[in-house]
């Protein structure tokens, strides 16, 4: 089965363009499989049955891994045999009708207001990093920007006099968001007094530099947020998209309207919005307790 996933590895880079890491997710999976497949005498593609591939998951799912890393391995079966039968390599797909496990339906995990500020307060020194680090926190959270989003940004994007930012996000549509005084304080002291110190020959118009002058990487913004939060003493594993929740999250409890908070998250759909506005029991008893005659 080798030779059938370098042709597909082949296949998703030149004719799909997909990423390198993408490429060794379905590379990991697939090899993972031959192998499985190798152990029980048989390594033909064209032998396979979804019997077969229902049964390595089973086996995936026993040798501990996750729903979400079953899934992954699901979805990268599919596309291979796709690929395999579109391309004639095997008489019949099976695993067109393999059934994707179903993922636990998880709340997103806001900070609290006196976490962030915590957070955002964490780089108080007044090297160019730090002051970096602090326009990078407060933007996150006060416009709810993706990890993706945030790298690509640049300095034409930001309207200081206006208070906006422009972001291109998911399906390439464009936006306009608040940026709020806060954070617009700190990324104008940033502009002014550190990011020119990190300029660079090739650091072209994004915002956020690195300390060599690039870009920063979704990698490193996911380090830096780790890092202070940590630093802040917030306990459990603090990631970017958190600060993105919260953004959300504390819109919402301010009684902001659910479709405005759509727009500026970027959500195509309003179901994936809607989320936010699940709330735990004692929240429920405590609005019961405030505003009902008898509560």
């Amino acid at each position: 089965m080798q030779g059938e996933i370098e042709l597909f590895l082949l296949y998703l880079a030149t004719e799909r363009g997909l990423s390198t890491n993408y490429q060794l997710s379905k590379r990991s999976s697939l090899e993972r499989f031959a192998a499985w497949l190798n152990a029980k005498g048989d390594s033909a593609p064209g032998s396979v049955t979804q019997q077969i591939l229902s049964a390595f998951l089973i086996s995936e799912k026993k040798r501990g891994l996750s729903a979400t890393s079953i899934k992954l391995e699901a979805v990268a079966l599919r596309i291979f045999f796709r690929f395999l039968r579109t391309r004639g390599c095997i008489p019949s797909d099976p695993a067109e009708k393999l059934p994707l496990p179903r993922l636990p339906k998880t709340l997103p995990q806001p900070l609290s207001r006196d976490e962030i500020a915590e957070l955002v307060a964490a780089p108080a020194g007044d090297t160019p990093l730090e002051i970096r680090d602090r326009a990078l926190l407060e933007l996150l959270y006060a416009s709810g920007l993706r990890i993706a989003e945030v790298c690509s940004v640049r300095l034409e994007n930001l309207d200081e006099d206006g208070g906006v930012i422009r972001v291109t996000g998911k399906g390439n549509k464009t936006r306009l968001i608040p940026v709020g005084s806060a954070a617009l304080e700190a990324l104008r002291f940033y502009l002014d007094n550190a990011r020119p110190k990190l300029v660079s020959p090739r650091s072209g118009a994004a915002i956020f530099l690195s300390v060599r002058g690039h870009p920063l990487t979704p990698a490193r913004i996911w380090q830096l947020v780790r890092q202070y939060a940590k630093q802040a003493g917030i306990r459990g594993e603090v990631h970017p998209h958190q600060l993105r929740h919260s953004f959300a999250t504390h819109l919402l409890s301010g009684g902001a309207d659910l479709r405005i908070i759509q727009e500026m998250l970027g959500h195509a759909s309003i179901a994936t919005t809607q989320i936010y506005t699940q709330v735990d029991g004692g929240q429920l008893k405590s609005v019961h307790r405030k505003f009902h005659p008898r509560g």
